[in-house]
């Protein structure tokens, strides 16, 4: 069998110097860059999405940065794909694949694959809707308890979507949502990867957001939206509703005065990064450091490169 590819991986949530800890590795161990966050994907969006800036990508080179157009579909199943063949040309040439973002589901992804869907049964779905119709979803959902509790608990008893969906395939193969999901998600693993996240104090990081945010808004933000807007790419756009962007475009359109665009963005990316932690944290394989410190871990990277760690 052929040794998988050993990769670095740099994560964490936003606002903590993943950008910078990446070029540091690349130029220190030979090394390209593999970008993970969900938007930096998207060409036209630069200030809003803090992408590495032309002087960055000159001194290191990055993948999959501005590979579609913001009216494209894009999901985690593309970036996998794409980011696997960015791995492999980087690997191939006798590089280091460094994967730096902080979109947990694609560096999941990439590194083991996606859950395959549960079938699905049109005939099955039919008779649910017709109950659902005629019962309501708490019945649906008592039902739904008493064959797949693990599924009941994360569904709300009013979320009839997903209730309707977890009893189809329950009744389609016999075996509950939640078996499917421990049985094919992320199963694939190509890579052997040393996952290093970045934290540091809550009020740092927050501090950190709020100039983020500072200075976002003083290179222009508000003008990005504008040109974005006006090459026809609307709010309802999934890039145009991410952070920055959609609060922007509620300023442009008049619904919200810029005090108050402002305010809701620094609210809004403190708790995406708190929802970053939750994801990050619940991954006993990640190492974490103080991104000062990311020197301090070259002898456990050189060693991990060499299988000698990991």
């Amino acid at each position: 069998m052929t040794e998988p590819t050993r990769l670095i991986v740099i994560c964490g949530p936003t606002a903590t110097g993943k950008t910078a800890a990446a070029i540091e590795l690349a130029e220190r161990l030979d090394g390209e860059i593999v970008n993970a966050d969900s938007v930096q994907v998207y060409r036209f969006m630069d200030i809003g999405t803090a992408k590495p800036t032309a002087a960055e990508q000159a001194r290191v080179r990055h993948h999959l940065v501005d590979v579609v157009d913001p009216d494209e579909a894009f999901d985690a199943a593309a970036f996998a794909r794409l980011g696997r063949a960015a791995v492999a040309d980087i690997a191939g040439r006798g590089r280091l694949p460094i994967v730096a973002g902080g979109t947990g589901l694609y560096i999941k992804a990439l590194l083991g694959g996606l859950a395959r869907r549960a079938v699905s049964d049109p005939a099955v779905r039919q008779r649910l809707q017709r109950d659902l119709a005629e019962h309501g979803p708490a019945v649906l959902h008592a039902r739904l308890a008493q064959i797949d509790p693990a599924t009941a608990d994360r569904v709300h008893p009013n979320d009839a979507v997903r209730i309707v969906r977890a009893l189809e395939v329950f009744e389609a193969t016999g075996q509950p949502l939640s078996a499917h999901h421990r049985g094919h998600r992320f199963g694939d693993a190509p890579f052997e990867a040393l996952t290093i996240g970045l934290d540091m104090p809550r009020e740092t990081l927050y501090a950190r957001i709020e100039h983020r945010v500072e200075a976002m808004v003083a290179q222009g933000l508000e003008a990005e939206v504008r040109r974005l807007l006006a090459r026809g790419y609307g709010e309802e756009l999934k890039p145009m509703q991410s952070l920055g962007y959609r609060h922007m475009a509620a300023l442009i359109a008049g619904r919200i005065d810029r005090e108050e665009a402002v305010r809701t963005l620094k609210r809004d990316t403190r708790r995406f990064a708190k929802r970053q932690l939750t994801w990050f944290r619940a991954d006993p394989q990640i190492r974490w450091v103080s991104p000062g410190d990311i020197a301090s871990l070259l002898p456990e990277i050189r060693a991990f490169l060499i299988g000698g760690g990991g």
